[in-house]
């Protein structure tokens, strides 16, 4: 069997004792409807009660396959054992003092990483914070700082938070928006590359693009353009080659703050330590989050140090930013990613998710598409014989995957994405052994 980086010593096996959900996950879910604000829902009702390399485990024993990382949060598996015992040494050490009001070691020292692994050689700094909502609305602040413009550019399908502004940045209406309104103003949204929808090269839809922003917005009025280098909830689009560049290029011509959005795309999920790679752009700015510290809640802001040193001292901090406990989980996280070559495994995960999906589509013109990079890869449903989107097919295909024992995503604005988004750490055997319960699903339905 294939070596499982990471986690506890849970058996690396698929086991269904009960229904999904069982008695006790019954149990707690009527507890969390009592108890929790419904607007907080799950994908899945299971209560989980361990979880390592490529399983979880629930309260009636069932271990299912996790294809879904808590979205793309656990890269490293969970509970890995580097990132436990980097955080018990620093719960045993102290658990806060606030950085702005006594700063310590383990902040300065993720920065400095982050300075260092981040696309570009220039001279950078970084900031942290706790969510990737949080440091996209940081991101956006240093940059109107920084410029004294306000407008901001995002694209369609464009996923970027739940805070105020970000829901604003944000591109889907349902769950993320609706009704929640007003947002914040000065946020324009232009089209963006979808390959397998609109057709178009990297040059002629950045053409597009570009030229709905010097008309309708106009760079003198623009602070920032901010773009996922794949787009995450909006269904896993990657833009075709030359697209991210042609943006980059002309931000860096027009005095506007280019922003890459890798919340999701970062640290090795891609088969790269960052998405931006794959086409040698170097953002002024980058966002990070999620598989940044092996699930303890931590984010950041790194870019060029001239854009970053222009907000005052006081500007940005906040009173969890960069918690000791999550820094110290983050150099662990990071460290684990370097020394057991992740990316690599990254890109080994995606080849095989291509080649399994890539011979049902064979056979099945209801997969529109097979896309994504690395260990973040997406299957985009339609009516059979179009391009239709197949919304209910995917959700029959994600509700009948669950109750047979794998965690899977859904997303996309129309509802007909899977996404597949497995620990770094898990088998060859059950990551091909989660795919071929969604195909089972696929072919009941």
């Amino acid at each position: 069997m294939t070596q499982v980086v990471g986690g506890p010593s849970l058996p690396q096996e698929r086991k269904l004792v009960t229904s999904i959900p069982g008695p006790k996950s019954q149990e707690m879910l009527a507890r969390k409807n009592a108890a929790v604000a419904a607007g907080v829902g799950v994908a899945l009702p299971v209560s989980i009660v361990a979880a390592g390399g490529g399983v979880m485990v629930d309260a009636d024993g069932n271990s299912l396959i996790d294809l879904g990382s808590g979205i793309a949060v656990t890269g490293v598996g969970n509970s890995a054992p580097a990132v436990v015992e980097a955080v018990v040494n620093q719960v045993q050490q102290f658990t806060h003092t606030c950085f702005t009001v006594t700063p310590y070691d383990g902040y300065v020292k993720v920065a400095e990483k982050l300075n260092e692994l981040t696309p570009g050689t220039h001279e950078k700094r970084s900031a942290l914070f706790n969510s990737g909502a949080e440091a996209v609305e940081n991101a956006i602040k240093i940059a109107r700082h920084y410029t004294k413009k306000t407008a901001v550019v995002v694209f369609d399908h464009g996923y970027h938070g739940r805070t105020n502004l970000t829901m604003g940045m944000t591109a889907k209406n349902m769950p993320y928006k609706d009704g929640f309104g007003p947002f914040a103003p000065e946020v324009y949204r232009v089209p963006t590359s979808y390959p397998f929808r609109d057709g178009l090269s990297g040059a002629d839809a950045a053409k597009v693009a570009l030229t709905q922003i010097e008309k309708q917005v106009g760079a003198a009025n623009l602070a920032a353009i901010i773009i996922e280098p794949i787009q995450g909830e909006g269904g896993f689009i990657a833009p075709a080659a030359g697209f991210l560049p042609a943006l980059q290029e002309w931000a860096t011509a027009n005095n506007v703050v280019f922003i890459l959005d890798e919340v999701q795309t970062g640290f090795a999920r891609t088969g790269d330590m960052f998405a931006a790679n794959h086409e040698g752009v170097v953002p002024d700015l980058m966002t990070t989050a999620k598989g940044i510290a092996g699930g303890l809640p931590l984010s950041a802001v790194t870019g060029r140090a001239e854009i970053m040193d222009s907000a005052h001292a006081g500007g940005l901090g906040g009173t969890y930013a960069g918690s000791p406990i999550a820094c110290a989980a983050a150099l662990a996280t990071i460290d684990t990613y370097e020394k057991e070559n992740l990316t690599e495994r990254a890109r080994q995960i995606g080849a095989i998710i291509d080649e399994f999906f890539g011979e049902l589509a064979k056979n099945d013109d209801r997969i529109g598409e097979v896309r994504g990079r690395g260990a973040m890869k997406a299957v985009e449903f339609v009516v059979s014989g179009s391009q239709e989107p197949n919304a209910a097919l995917t959700g029959a295909i994600a509700k009948q995957a669950g109750e047979q024992g794998v965690v899977l995503l859904t997303c996309g604005t129309y509802g007909n994405v899977v996404r597949f988004l497995p620990p770094l750490a898990i088998s060859d055997e059950l990551l091909r052994e989660g795919l071929q319960v969604v195909a089972d699903a696929l072919a009941a339905n």
